[in-house]
């Protein structure tokens, strides 16, 4: 329908939005009972956190943060609205545990630069503790292709090489979907991860065989959904600023086609074909309603298929797929009127045959 709302007005046929939400039910299409998504503001400027994020790091406090180690204050280096890996501190994690999640962090590498291959700009953003973004000096430095920036470490490399100059603040945006385990423990669904990388695609919902480690594999082990997010500290003086993290709701199956309504009251062959017949609007469109092998169907807007209709519990009429209810009004279908209830458009169309 391409977002019409059309409504074709007399005595004859009203469809209407009409449906009712249950969890898990596969959706028809344009249903305007359909639930919408929440409205949230994003952020005033491009890359600050929009309403619903939780904010890690603002440039102004490092309280959201702890030493990995011991779980006391984080003993980075805090100034000039970023914080800084102090060499030999070691990593600091979020004083809180977080899932599924869209990751927002900015990060610079340090200049002037020094060493070379994993020795140059080296850190990490470790979600869970366990699944490893690596932060790399990668700007005309080689090294291993899992190991440069943004790679899934020691797993999948970045699809392009997307960095800045050494000095320059860079981001990487995160979605993050956690691993899940079955009641005996088992792996039921894996760690998939994608990345932007400065604005550029970097990973693609790659999935992850388990955690991510140096020189050995590391298989999955059953852990909670939630877990702290940690910093590397690799002795290399990484600045971070602008740390967001919005937590996503478990993601719901989504239905190989759309919903489908049933036939829910028989009609007789003649109460159905006293609908039957050509409708025409003021513009000279023609609506046809036909017979076909499973009751009626609905031939509109220039399309050459036939959208099935169905009855409804109290003798009406729905589309099969798509949402909305109809009802035949009046003695006879004189005219007809139609409604999909997206945007508003308004013809009539009266019966010519």
């Amino acid at each position: 329908m391409h977002g019409i709302r059309t409504v074709l007005v007399a005595t004859g046929l009203a469809i209407v939005a009409r449906g009712a939400w249950a969890q898990g039910t596969p959706w028809r299409q344009h249903d305007p009972a359909r639930p919408r998504p929440a409205s949230v503001a994003p952020g005033a400027t491009l890359g600050s956190a929009p309403a619903d994020a939780v904010v890690l790091f603002d440039g102004s406090s490092l309280g959201a943060w702890r030493a990995t180690r011991d779980g006391g204050p984080a003993r980075w280096v805090m100034r000039d609205g970023f914080m800084e890996a102090a060499p030999g501190t070691g990593a600091i994690q979020t004083a809180d545990s977080l899932g599924d999640m869209q990751l927002h962090i900015e990060w610079a590498a340090p200049t002037p630069t020094a060493g070379r291959g994993q020795g140059r700009g080296n850190s990490g953003v470790i979600i869970m503790g366990k699944y490893e973004v690596q932060i790399l000096d990668s700007y005309d430095n080689t090294t291993y292709a899992d190991g440069q920036a943004a790679a899934l470490y020691g797993q999948y490399p970045p699809l392009v090489n997307a960095s800045r100059a050494p000095g320059e603040w860079q981001s990487y945006d995160i979605i993050f979907r956690g691993p899940r385990w079955t009641a005996n423990g088992a792996l039921a669904r894996p760690t998939a991860v994608t990345v932007f990388h400065n604005g550029v695609l970097v990973q693609d919902h790659a999935s992850l065989w388990g955690g991510t480690d140096w020189l050995r594999p590391a298989p999955y082990v059953a852990h909670p959904t939630r877990l702290p997010l940690v910093l590397q500290d690799h002795s290399n003086p990484v600045k971070f600023r602008n740390i967001w993290a919005r937590p996503l709701p478990e993601q719901s199956a989504t239905p190989t086609r759309p919903g489908e309504a049933v036939n829910a009251k028989a009609l007789t062959a003649a109460q159905l074909d006293a609908f039957v017949g050509s409708y025409r609007a003021d513009n000279g469109e023609i609506c046809r309603v036909v017979r076909t092998s499973r009751g009626l169907g609905l031939s509109i807007f220039a399309r050459k298929d036939t959208m099935p209709l169905v009855t409804t519990a109290d003798g009406q009429f729905t589309f099969r797929h798509t949402g909305g209810s109809v009802r035949f009004v009046g003695g006879g279908a004189t005219a007809l009127q139609l409604e999909v209830a997206i945007a508003e458009v308004e013809r009539r169309y009266v019966r010519v045959r």
